[in-house]
């Protein structure tokens, strides 16, 4: 079984937070490298795709900057307080980084290609396609096979940790402070332990987070594609503790009771998501949640209430094949899990991540 260094403890505090600001500034480096690289040889064999993009300013970019390392002090704040253990700010699939980044750049012409044929929903012939929402059969981010094909599985961690710079697990685990801080007492709830479930968890990814955060919670994960759950299965059967429970569903149809979970929890879904979609999913979040249960959502940030970074949310689905992205920029969540009975929701940015939080009333 594999489990993460004590760091806290083997290593005076002082080092260990050198360390991972000097880990986060070479993610960082390396990940502006690779874009750069990729975003060259990109606008040379399609010349017109940047003619569709706006610059950033200097400005802008130096608000990115400062936020950043904004970002990565709350973390270490967070980790010395013990909202995680301080060996979660290390953890990185690095073998995984060195047996499928050379994928990445051997999968390009076939991005290019796809581009350049606007086939987004572009699907290899061994893929069975049957009994997916129409929404979901896209090649998100022009990935080949979409979220469906064993690659994509492989490099999805890898492509979202190059795209924010090295930042995406930063946003990511900013989810278990808020969990942590609103997850109902077991004290008020004491013939069960925790439950806590990740909807579209992916390669589980936030659920090993989750894991390592609260050591003790029954975990369960679902998502639509069986690839990213096999990937899922792989990386927590590795981690100590209980395996997190995971289901193939559809989360606008949760297959569990009502008021079964402590907490719920979703990283990066909503922005590929149909409206009507994003309402199943509230309203099933809902449902599954214990009255007095939290609702936590990551996600992109958007126009609504953050205009400064307009370039940054306009270039995003250009650059990246996202139908649903324009929408849900100007789509209020709030008023969303309002609707459905949430109550107390407040929301807060980190770095291009938006976080909700909602409370289902012990009431409901």
């Amino acid at each position: 079984m594999q489990s993460l260094l004590n760091l806290d403890q083997l290593i005076p505090p002082d080092w260990t937070q050198f360390a991972y600001q000097t880990l986060q500034d070479g993610k960082a480096a390396f990940g502006l490298l690779d874009k750069t690289l990729k975003s060259r040889l990109t606008d040379f064999f399609l010349p017109d795709r940047q003619k569709k993009t706006t610059p950033l300013s200097a400005e802008l970019t130096a608000k990115l900057q400062s936020l950043r390392k904004e970002l990565f002090a709350i973390e270490w704040q967070d980790a010395q307080a013990g909202v995680y253990p301080v060996s979660l700010l290390f953890d990185h699939e690095w073998q995984d980084f060195l047996r499928y980044y050379p994928v990445l750049w051997l999968d390009l012409p076939n991005v290019w290609e796809r581009i350049k044929q606007k086939k987004y929903q572009n699907f290899s012939p061994d893929i069975e396609l049957e009994g997916y929402p129409a929404y979901y059969l896209q090649n998100f981010h022009y990935q080949t096979d979409g979220y469906l094909g064993e690659m994509s599985a492989n490099l999805y961690d890898l492509q979202v940790e190059i795209l924010f710079n090295g930042a995406a697990d930063a946003m990511r685990r900013r989810i278990l402070k808020l969990v942590k801080e609103n997850l109902p007492s077991v004290v008020d709830f004491p013939d069960q332990s925790s439950k806590i479930l990740d909807v579209a968890c992916g390669t589980g990814r936030s659920l090993k987070m989750l894991r390592s955060s609260f050591p003790k919670a029954s975990l369960f994960g679902v998502d639509l594609s069986p690839t990213y759950l096999r990937k899922a299965n792989q990386m927590l059967s590795q981690e100590l503790g209980e395996l997190p429970q995971l289901i193939r569903a559809n989360a606008e149809t949760l297959p569990y009771l009502d008021n079964y979970f402590s907490a719920v929890t979703s990283v990066f879904l909503f922005h590929e998501l149909p409206p009507e979609a994003r309402q199943n999913v509230i309203q099933e979040a809902f449902r599954v949640l214990q009255p007095g249960g939290v609702f936590v959502i990551c996600d992109s940030i958007q126009a609504i209430d953050s205009p400064d970074f307009q370039p940054v949310m306009e270039n995003f689905p250009l650059l990246f094949h996202e139908p649903y992205y324009r929408h849900y920029i100007m789509d209020d969540l709030v008023v969303r899990l309002e609707e459905v009975g949430f109550k107390k929701v407040q929301t807060e940015n980190h770095l291009v991540s938006k976080y909700w939080v909602a409370i289902k009333p012990l009431e409901a």
